[in-house]
């Protein structure tokens, strides 16, 4: 089937969220992978970037990045927490896309500027152990603070994460479904 321009055109101005994906091994997840299952379902509102998929060398190409972002007014990063962190590859996406002159210092920089983004994340741990004076003395927020920063510094419009807790020992298939719902209630309003 051919495309005329007004098909472009019309896609061009359809507003999608880019979901960049940082998962280590997605067919071993059990929330993450039910999350994307329920995204596909909606292509026309979602592209989903799975970055150990593009990118399994590690390698990142910098400048596909750069314009993948610049094609999108909203990005959730969804990844699964451990060590209190991120994948150790969303930490190089960070390193080598958010660059200067790209993303900060200059007048022609801050292509982020404005851009809609959020983190979905899945946490092995059980919320009420992200708090203070329990067992990890943090909230996620807390946690997250240097991602909320990273991306202010950028002047994008940083908002409120989405977690699903107890994904190590409490990822029942009631609770799974119960979080799928309020993902995609979270990315609707988002």
């Amino acid at each position: 089937m051919a495309f005329d321009v007004c098909n472009l055109d019309i896609f061009a101005h359809m507003k999608r969220t880019l979901v960049i994906v940082i998962h280590p091994d997605l067919s071993a997840s059990k929330v993450n992978k039910r999350w994307l299952e329920e995204l596909s379902k909606h292509n026309d509102r979602y592209l989903v970037h799975d970055l150990h998929k593009r990118y399994p060398d590690g390698k990142i190409d910098v400048q596909a990045e750069q314009k993948l972002i610049e094609s999108h007014d909203q990005i959730i990063f969804q990844f699964p927490f451990y060590w209190f962190n991120c994948p150790p590859l969303f930490k190089t996406w960070l390193d080598d896309v958010l660059t200067y002159g790209w993303a900060y210092g200059s007048k022609s920089g801050y292509k982020m500027q404005g851009r809609k983004v959020a983190l979905a994340i899945s946490a092995g741990i059980d919320k009420h152990e992200y708090e203070a004076g329990a067992k990890y003395k943090y909230t996620l927020e807390q946690l997250t603070a240097p991602f909320e920063l990273s991306f202010e510094y950028v002047h994008a419009d940083y908002r409120p994460l989405f977690a699903f807790y107890g994904a190590e020992f409490h990822a029942t298939p009631e609770r799974i479904e119960e979080s799928t719902a309020a993902y995609m209630t979270f990315m609707e309003s988002f």
